[in-house]
């Protein structure tokens, strides 16, 4: 079998402060995603190149599409919703009502669509925070918040297998991928195991995203690349370099899936180290994996 050329293009010269959380929207072939101190939701279209923009009032975590319709985000410790048209917000469900310092992190929709959304004390410096102050939590279509995990210290990626059987999960200090046990009628999480450790130079583990040969794409903060884990093995199949060291998360997109998003961020890095990468903060397109993705899941509440 060849090995397909694979190719990483930045695709929009956004200059993200923390540049995450990506997603695509099939119906409109657009990549939402969030700057999360910029405190933006940004939704740029891949066929006519334009961005539109909301604007948060605290940091953002996530922002992910609703079946009734706008997106639901999380802004400081508030779950949202958004309505795009009128750029307006409302507040869903609150978490970590006790830990005024905390904000919400990464969040996912699952495929009954459950929102699945953590925690984490605020930083200081980028990676550095009060440890163990976060959580992970979910919402259902009622709006009924439950803990799922506490003493979180970097609530990150979070995907499914695809008989949603598992769920993957990352706390970034933890410096592993771990997969639970996962019930999708209740959403109750058990039996945590590590599926993968970081090795030197791999960073922090940061977003993730699952192939449609059930296979994790992993997002390395401070190590400049996305690496491909199999789950089932703990083996690293591929590394895919980038020229940005800030990668943060990444989403299979385009007509059929088979490119795959990266976000990055530019926050945290010196007058040197942001001449030697320009492109921090950019949107970034990987071609040529020969691995599709899957769609993304809409909120149901």
């Amino acid at each position: 079998m060849m090995m397909s050329s694979v190719k990483v293009d930045s695709v929009l010269k956004v200059g993200a402060l923390v540049g995450e959380g990506p997603v695509w929207e099939e119906s409109d072939q657009t990549l939402l995603f969030v700057d999360i101190v910029g405190q933006k939701i940004h939704r740029w279209s891949s066929t006519t190149n334009q961005i539109q923009s909301v604007e948060t009032a605290d940091t953002v975590g996530f922002a992910v599409p609703r079946r009734s319709g706008g997106y639901v985000a999380g802004v400081g410790r508030s779950v949202v919703a958004v309505d795009w048209s009128t750029q307006t917000m409302s507040s869903l469900a609150e978490v970590d009502e006790d830990k005024p310092n905390n904000r919400l992190n990464d969040g996912k929709v699952d495929p009954f669509g459950r929102l699945l959304a953590g925690t984490m004390g605020k930083e200081v410096r980028p990676a550095e925070n009060q440890r163990q102050q976060g959580s992970l939590f979910s919402v259902t279509s009622d709006l009924t918040v439950t803990k799922h995990l506490d003493q979180v210290d970097i609530s990150n990626g979070l995907d499914w297998s695809l008989d949603q059987r598992t769920f993957y999960y990352i706390d970034s200090l933890s410096l592993t991928v771990d997969a639970f046990d996962y019930d999708s009628n209740t959403g109750w999480i058990g039996n945590r195991r590590v599926v993968y450790r970081m090795e030197e130079g791999e960073g922090l583990p940061d977003g993730m995203t699952l192939d449609i040969e059930g296979r994790l794409w992993v997002a390395c903060y401070n190590g400049g690349r996305v690496i491909n884990i199999d789950p089932a093995t703990g083996v690293r199949l591929q590394t895919v370099p980038l020229p940005v060291m800030k990668t943060t998360s990444c989403c299979f997109g385009g007509p059929d899936y088979s490119d795959l998003y990266v976000t990055s961020a530019s926050l945290g890095l010196d007058q040197s180290e942001r001449r030697l990468q320009p492109l921090a903060g950019d949107i970034f397109r990987v071609t040529g994996l020969g691995v599709k993705g899957r769609p993304s899941n809409s909120f149901s509440g």
